[in-house]
């Protein structure tokens, strides 16, 4: 046991060599996401049917074909047809590409939800088209966009582990190095799973920071972001208290004790 204990302590150098690529990997692979799921969700939405075609086509493209896949092919096919690129390119383009596309249908989603009163107001209101998207449609939208986004950012996390088959040496490839030497199959991939969950626990965090401020703009909190109690309902955010309750008291009594 001591001998294992020694050789993880020689490798954790190599482990954090490991963890700044797998950042790295999160990092422009989350970036090239909300850039194709702004971009493709927009244009899904766009009044030309031609313009909608090509984003559909391209959206059930990318999430109807394997990641793993898609990043062989830009790795080993590429090069083939005189293109060459660098692995960590390789893997963000594919992590980006794949995970653009799902995050597209949340965008159209969360575009279509935006109640059409509201649009219609901004119209009476005299607001231009971009006024309407920027102070109206989206601020209500990208609300509802950061939580399926940030479960994307979490799943683009994970599967950031598969880059490790076009020979980048991330996380994932640290472990079976640390497998090999140590021979404990546990101690390995238990340090692995760790690391991932850590990171996985600070992306969480800091998408409920940005939902905060989100809401916060909107007035749909009324506590402090780490708060639990925080958010209010959206529906119910301005409508009148029931009968026999109060914002002072919780028990649903005007009267208090009796």
């Amino acid at each position: 046991m001591g001998d294992q204990l020694q050789a993880v302590l020689d490798h954790l150098p190599d482990f954090q060599h490991g963890l700044i690529v797998t950042l790295e990997l999160t990092a422009g692979g989350t970036v090239l996401m909300f850039i194709l799921a702004f971009a493709l969700g927009l244009a899904s939405t766009a009044p030309a049917a031609i313009v909608r075609g090509v984003a559909r086509v391209v959206i059930e493209f990318f999430r109807g074909t394997s990641l793993v896949v898609q990043m062989f092919w830009l790795f080993f096919v590429l090069p083939q047809l005189g293109v060459e690129i660098s692995p960590m390119l390789c893997g963000i383009l594919a992590l980006g590409l794949n995970y653009g596309a799902y995050g597209a249908e949340v965008v159209r989603g969360a575009l279509g939800a935006v109640p059409v009163p509201q649009r219609e107001a901004a119209v009476a209101l005299g607001f231009s088209p971009v006024d309407r998207f920027r102070r109206v449609v989206f601020p209500q939208a990208w609300v509802q966009m950061i939580p399926p986004m940030k479960v994307l950012i979490i799943q683009l996390l994970k599967g950031s582990a598969i880059a490790s088959a076009i020979t980048l040496v991330d996380l994932n490839f640290q472990g079976q190095i640390l497998r090999n030497a140590t021979g404990n199959t546990f101690l390995a991939y238990g340090i692995v799973l760790v690391l991932y969950f850590i990171i996985a626990y600070v992306i969480e965090w800091l998408m409920k920071g940005v939902e905060y401020l989100a809401k916060h703009r909107l007035g749909l909190v009324d506590a402090a972001w780490w708060d639990p109690r925080r958010y209010r309902t959206p529906a119910l955010a301005g409508a009148a208290a029931p009968a026999g309750t109060s914002d002072e008291d919780p028990r649903g009594t005007r009267g208090g004790d009796r």
